[in-house]
């Protein structure tokens, strides 16, 4: 019996896609545990493409036409509603793993069976935002591993990680992005994501408040290292000119709005830049 399920939801992101499943299957530690994939109103070929290869990578893959899109957080509770594991272990489709990231997190998990967890990789991502530096994610020059799925050097990567991993033995009390190690149970105690919050933005903020409200603990360690090539699903920056999509500024602009009608006021972060509760929650 397997201990946890991969679980991945998609839109319209095929030439990642490939990537992230091929690496899944090639690199983690639990590489033949059962793997869910949800497309949602692809036109790119991705349905196609997942027809054609669910036998060669064991996929369990689920093709969604939805009028009103479930986006990414709807897309997790969907995957997540089909896993018969003890443990839930969640992907973006823009990933590209490194060796044994899933066997690090579920050790964390194994060793703290009396508590609540969240446990998710550090990241490493092309600076394609100009962002600043932040806790839990490595920021590297696009040129240095590649910002694109045709010219993403994934041997140099895992070369990278593995010596990354040497070097670097932390934790950091922090959950990045909607991706991790969760048990099903965990999960379906605090609900998923709320589809106030689709298609896309805000719905992670929203469900790790409601995780640290529910006692739920966050552990990101530097030894599960993944390659995050910076949310092409959604901000689809190859389709606009190095731009993030119409859909995803329109989501981010609407969403602000809900999360200040549901919590009352915009969140607060602490010196990790990891959400946190304030007195009123």
């Amino acid at each position: 019996m397997h201990p946890l399920t991969f679980c991945i939801s998609t839109f319209n992101n095929l030439n990642y896609l490939k990537l992230a499943i091929n690496s899944v299957r090639k690199n983690s530690h639990f590489c033949n545990a059962p793997f869910i994939v949800h497309a949602e109103n692809c036109t790119d070929g991705t349905d196609e493409w997942l027809n054609s290869n669910k036998e060669k990578y064991g996929l369990e893959v689920y093709i969604d036409k939805n009028d009103i899109p479930l986006g990414i957080g709807g897309g997790m509770n969907f995957c997540a509603d089909k896993v018969k594991t003890e443990y839930i272990n969640f992907l973006h489709s823009d990933f590209y793993v490194s060796k044994d990231w899933d066997l690090e997190l579920f050790k964390i998990q194994e060793s703290n069976t009396n508590k609540k967890l969240w446990v998710n990789s550090h990241r490493v991502e092309p600076n394609m935002f100009n962002s600043p530096d932040r806790f839990g994610t490595v920021l590297v020059d696009p040129v240095v591993f590649g910002e694109y799925y045709h010219n993403f050097n994934s041997t140099y990567f895992e070369q990278w990680a593995e010596e990354f991993k040497k070097l670097n033995d932390f934790t950091i009390p922090k959950g990045e992005g909607v991706s991790g190690l969760v048990k099903k149970s965990v999960w379906e105690e605090v609900g998923g994501n709320d589809p106030l919050f689709s298609p896309t933005s805000w719905e992670d903020m929203d469900l790790f408040l409601r995780m640290l409200i529910n006692g739920v603990e966050f552990v990101l360690p530097s030894k599960s290292l993944v390659w995050h090539f910076g949310a092409r699903g959604s901000h689809r920056l190859e389709e606009n000119d190095g731009k993030s999509s119409t859909r995803q500024i329109e989501a981010e602009r609407k969403n602000q709005l809900n999360w200040i009608k549901k919590w009352g006021k915009l969140p607060e972060f602490d010196h990790y830049g990891f959400i946190k509760r304030w007195s009123s929650v």
